[in-house]
């Protein structure tokens, strides 16, 4: 029984130790998704398609007089997941993931409102992780699915 403690002990001290000296101290990893809104809806649907190869883009910009900052890109995954190193602190500016570019030529409008999240990369806010979720980015199809009207019928039941 005291190996068992003793291990469970040495875990809850070395895990976070071995993710502190991965990340370092003042480095994030924004995670968010991509998807198409196949119905031009401006939300994600059952319908929605998430895509492979679209490119997100942080953008960070100095709160006092609006200047660029920072950028770095990302592409998303199979699943339209992206995942962005941002390098340090950005506390003294304001910050973005946007919609740079579409993998689907069919599905290659950004939605405004939809086309950018805001997000915050600073440690000065209390959250402990270094991983920070951005909302959903969305482009349009071109024309909407055959299949979305009913689809949209089903989401006005299930409110009522």
């Amino acid at each position: 029984m005291a190996k068992i403690l003793i291990l469970l002990l040495a875990l809850c001290v070395v895990a976070p130790s071995i993710c502190a000296a991965h990340f370092g101290s003042d480095h994030f990893m924004l995670q968010g998704r991509v998807y198409c809104d196949t119905c031009r809806c401006g939300y994600e649907t059952k319908a929605s398609k998430y895509l492979q190869g679209a490119v997100v883009r942080v953008e960070c910009r100095n709160r006092a007089n609006s200047e660029l900052t920072y950028t770095k890109e990302g592409v998303c995954d199979s699943a339209g997941k992206y995942n962005i190193l941002v390098e340090s602190d950005r506390a003294d500016d304001y910050c973005d993931a946007v919609l740079v570019k579409s993998s689907d030529p069919e599905c290659s409008t950004p939605d405004a409102g939809r086309d950018r999240a805001r997000v915050i990369l600073t440690r000065n806010n209390g959250m402990n992780s270094d991983i920070r979720f951005a909302n959903a980015l969305g482009f349009l199809k071109r024309t909407p699915l055959a299949r979305c009207t009913e689809i949209l019928k089903q989401y006005q039941e299930s409110e009522e």
